[in-house]
This record gives C-alpha cells, structure tokens and sequence, in this order.
C-alpha cells in the first residue's frame, strides 16, 4: 500500500504545510511557571445552558488566579445541527454572566495569535494531520453507508455486543489497495477513520483533576476524524486544537467521561502532550420525590437566556455558581460579602465530585441579597438595561422619569431608612412590582375586607381631610381621626383588650386606604406613596376607588 499517495488522494487539500510549520506557528506560550491555559468551547447547535456557565466560571477563575488565561473556541464543525443565532446566544450570555476571555472568538482588543477560533476556519490544520495519520497507516478511508451502519448497529444489538464500528465489525478497515481506488473510482463517498490501536482487555489509571484516579478501558472504536465533507469531528478537532492553542487543562462537564478513551488515544497517535482533564458534576434538582440531572427538554431554568429573560443579577446567579462549585466558598462569602468575588481563592480540589443539587429558591435568595445591596442609580441602570431588551412598551415609558422612578426605588428598596428592604428578586418581578405607580399599568381589584358602605364611608372621609403637605405625623392623626369617627379603634390596647366593641382598628383603615391608593395590601410606607404619587394622583385613585364601591 502507497499510504503516501493514498494520503494526497483522500485529502487533496493544496494548502496543507509540513506539521513543523504549525508547530512554529503555534508556539508554546510565554507564560509564569504554574499558569493554566483554559477555554469554553462551546457548539453552536442549541442554547447555551447553565452547565456551560458552571464550567466556565471554574475554568476563568482557574486561569486568572493562576496568572494564565482563558479563550472562546466555538465548535461549529456539525452544520447539520447549527442553529442560527446560536453564536451571538453564546456571546450575550457570557457577556451578561461577566465571563472574562482574554482571548478567543469575538473577543475584541485580543491579539488572537492562536487563532482562528472558529473551527471551520481551521480546515487546513486538520488536513495536515489527517495525512499524516493516514502515511502513518494509523487512518483509512471508510466507504459504509448510513443504511449499513444502522444495519450493524441492529445486528450488533441483537448479539448483545457493544455497538460501533471495531475489529470484526470495521468493514473497510483492512480494504486492499485495489478496493479503495475502485471504490473512489466508482465515486462512493467516504469518512476517514482512525485505525485504532488499543484493546477493550487493557485498562489504565487516569488522574481526573476533580474525581481523581479513575480506571479507563482502552479505546478500540474506529471513530471517525474526518466527515465527508472534510470537516472533523469534534474528537479529532478538539485534540488539535487544545494542542496548538496550548491549552493545559480542560474542565468539562462529565458527560465527556465516556468519550475519555478516544481523546487519550487521539493525542497518542498525533505525538501531542494531553492537557489535563477534570470532569465536573452535572447539575441536579429534585423532582418530586426523585432527583434527577437538570433536562434542556423539562427545565427552562437550564438554559442561561431564562436568567436574562427574567432579569436575575449576573453577580447573583455567579455567587450561587461559586456555592456549588467549591465546598468553602459559601462560608468565605459570608465573612466576606463586600469583597470582589476574584478575591475568593478557588480550588479544583474542592470542587465537588458528584451531583451538584440546584435550587432555584435558593438563588432567588442570594438575588434579593445582592439586589439589596444596590444604591438607587445601580438599581435604576440594572432595570433600564433589563426592559429595554425585554420590557414591553409601557415599561420602557417607566424610565421616561428618572427623578419620579428614583424615587419608588428609594423607597422599594428602603434606602436611607434603619434596615434594607429586600422586595426585588429579579428585573422582571421588580418592574412589575412597582407597576402600581404608574396609571398605565395600575388596574386594582380591591379586595376589602369590610362591607362596601363602610369602605366608601372611611375613604370619602379621608379624601375630604387629605392635604398633600401634611408630614407623616399630621397624615398619620387624619387617618386615626377618620378611623374614629367610624367607630374604629386607635388605641391598639383598647381594642386587643375587647377586639368585639370595635368594628376593627386603625390599622384596618390604612389597608382600605393602601388598596385604594395602590391596589395591594402589602407596600412600603403608605405615606411616602402617596408622596411619590403626588397630590393629584392620590387624589385621583381615591375618587376611582369611591367610584368603583
């Protein structure tokens, strides 16, 4: 067999360079002893979901603590899957989440010397080493069908054997000279295969960076590396790519544990150093009285548009990533909470080896924290950006007023007053809470909890004796005047003492005067509402809420 020639003919690629060529293209980087070289590599052929925010905040703290760096690869060698807008999902997530790349696809102001980063962009790297392979007699080409390949795969399945294309099921492994050029001759597509060199019988010790020594079965698939178009696959491509981007350790989600096999053995056959590999946890919930990996078919809250599209703080959603990420992180941020998440000493040691359990409760928690935490402007600047890519028209026009809406979220958020409010939990459920202060979107049901004579009495008289001017004292003694000129209770001891002589208190007086105003029961302090709202307003939804009993 003339594999050199067979080479040229499979892969007749012109723009092909000696492999040295790539070797002084792709230099070893200049970097501190110690530092790692990481990357997110996602593909393009479905949303960018939490798993990959996992990974990429273990792999950019990593990095940077490290005094390494990290890149964006985007894996876009499966077009049939590609799915449109993929790419700029991928961007706008990562950007929101402040994932930090030095280097790498998009990624402006880099020098980008290891790229292109975009795998489709490096055919020609690929090419060289599939020739090789192939003058190696370490590759062939592979001329099965789809109909024959599930024809195996059906008759492999009913011998209970393992199915895939190895030793007595690899058809074309060991074609004569003759039967491949006769079938290129004939015009028969093809794939070029890696001719495996291990045995299933053989088994080694791998060191996992997080789940430490584990023992894997040598890999004996005849896997395919190049398709027929002449685009990889992703086994072929990554290993290339982490070589000559000089990539030193690979976190990844551990789904890719089954596949650990191939890539060991890819990096033996191309004469390339391995990176290190740690395979993280997957991400799980509890479903009712199960718990099971987090699903892209069940679970909208996999997916890290559901986190923009609701408006959770990207600071939040990182500080529970960093909870379940390492064991004692949650502990350092409790003693630390003012002090840049950077800061925080991150250890692939104590990341975590089996499934890490994800609670949406619980994020929503540290989101009210973090939000709490804001001044007014932050606050402002977090919902303007939020509704002007995800708001609809009216609350957009929210915005129109700063001085007016600066003001609620004062209030909301309980600034200048003894304790914090934490009302706010997401963008979304902020903007639609304080809907209330706007006529376009305050539509109250009133929900009294007295007859509607006795509601339309408390609040006639109140609207009579209101003055915009009064201070929360004086607008306080009007509403216990009006409370007791319908009998009420003002005295709280009075009326605890004998509830039943009373009609109810002046606390009752204030609900039917704050459903009025704002059509809930529960609002920060009444008369700092109807401060903001303005005399006109308040006013105004007072004659509706007459109107309407």
């Amino acid at each position: 067999m003339d594999w050199n020639k067979l080479a040229d003919v499979l892969v007749p690629d012109e723009n092909v360079k000696p492999l040295d060529y790539y070797e002084a293209l792709y230099p070893e980087r200049d970097l501190p002893k110690g530092a790692q070289v990481t990357r997110l590599a996602p593909s393009p052929t479905g949303f960018i979901h939490l798993g990959n925010l996992f990974v990429a905040i273990a792999n950019e703290r990593i990095a940077h603590q490290s005094g390494g760096l990290m890149y964006l690869r985007i894996e876009d060698t499966d077009l049939k899957r590609k799915v449109d807008g993929a790419v700029d999902a991928v961007k706008n997530a990562l950007r929101y989440f402040d994932i930090r790349f030095d280097e790498g696809a998009e990624i402006e102001g880099a020098e980008n010397a290891y790229g292109p980063y975009y795998q489709r962009e490096r055919a020609e790297i690929y090419h060289a080493y599939a020739k090789e392979l192939i003058r190696q007699g370490l590759a062939y080409p592979c001329f099965c069908t789809e109909d024959e390949l599930s024809a195996l795969r059906e008759k492999q399945t009913a011998e209970k054997k393992i199915t895939g294309y190895y030793g007595e099921y690899a058809a074309c492994r060991n074609l004569s000279e003759e039967e491949i050029y006769a079938n290129l001759a004939a015009g028969k597509p093809y794939v070029i295969r890696l001719r495996s060199q291990g045995n299933t019988e053989n088994k080694l010790t791998f060191r996992d960076e997080i789940k430490g020594d584990i023992t894997v079965t040598e890999n004996d698939q005849d896997v395919v590396i190049l398709k027929s178009d002449g685009i990889p696959t992703y086994h072929f491509a990554h290993a290339i790519d982490d070589h000559f981007m000089r990539t030193t350790l690979v976190i990844r989600g551990e789904e890719w544990l089954a596949s650990l096999p191939i890539h060991i053995e890819l990096f033996n056959v191309l004469g390339f150093r391995r990176p290190k590999y740690g395979h993280n946890c997957s991400l799980q919930k509890i479903d009712g009285d199960t718990r099971r990996k987090l699903s892209k078919r069940k679970d909208p809250e996999l997916s890290l548009e559901f986190y923009r599209q609701e408006g959770y703080y990207s600071r939040a959603v990182k500080v529970y990533m960093l909870t379940l990420l390492n064991s004692n992180f949650e502990e350092w941020y409790m003693k630390n909470p003012e002090t840049p998440l950077e800061e925080f000493k991150f250890s692939i040691g104590k990341m975590g080896k089996s499934g890490a359990l994800f609670d949406l409760n619980k994020l929503s928690d540290i989101s009210k924290n973090e939000l709490a935490k804001l001044s007014a402007e932050e606050m402002y600047d977090f919902l303007f950006d939020w509704a002007e890519e995800f708001g609809t028209d009216v609350q957009k026009g929210y915005f129109a007023d700063k001085e007016y809406l600066l003001k609620i979220l004062n209030l909301c958020m309980g600034i200048g007053g003894k304790k914090r409010r934490k009302d706010f939990t997401t963008a979304k459920q902020a903007v639609e809470s304080i809907g209330y202060f706007f006529d376009e979107t305050f539509a109250p049901e009133y929900a009294y909890r007295f007859d509607d004579a006795t509601v339309k009495t408390i609040l006639s008289g109140f609207k009579v004796a209101y003055d915009y001017a009064d201070d929360c004292s004086a607008w306080f003694d009007k509403v216990k005047a009006t409370a007791a000129a319908n009998g009420f209770a003002t005295d709280m001891k009075a009326y605890k003492a004998d509830p039943t002589a009373f009609p109810g208190n002046v606390s009752d007086v204030a609900e039917m005067l704050r459903v009025a105003t704002t059509g809930l029961t529960n609002t920060p302090d009444l008369w700092t509402i109807m401060q903001i709202l303005g005399k006109e307003r308040t006013l105004a939804r007072l004659e509706k809420a007459i109107s309407a009993l």
